[in-house]
């Protein structure tokens, strides 16, 4: 490793690794991401962590984001969930479930 990224502080050397990564993704990988993700997917989405933010906050923040993490920490503690969130919580499921079958999710 060169000297230049010895010097840079931490949140720098992460951003340049991070904008390196992003800039490699090719426009066709971005582009297919995309069309796998619908609109109707993302509003359906935006409800579940509607309904589920006070109950996140509660029981989950201090889990790492990616992967079904918050998901999972929030099917754990069932019993606890307000019942607007655990109304949403299959649908969240499905979506879940459709993403990983897409590609667009880890399994």
């Amino acid at each position: 490793m060169s000297s230049t990224f010895r010097r840079l502080p931490l949140p720098q050397t992460a951003i340049i690794v991070a904008l390196g990564l992003a800039a490699s993704t090719s426009a066709f990988a971005q582009s297919q991401l995309q069309t796998q993700i619908t609109p109707q997917m993302r509003s359906e989405a935006r409800a579940v962590m509607q309904a589920c933010r006070a109950d996140y906050d509660r029981l989950c923040s201090d889990v790492t984001p990616g992967g079904g993490r918050i998901l999972a920490c929030l099917q754990t503690h069932a019993g606890q969930l307000t019942a607007s969130c655990a109304q949403t919580l299959p649908r969240a499921q499905a979506l879940r479930d459709g993403a990983v079958s897409a590609g667009v999710a880890p399994k």
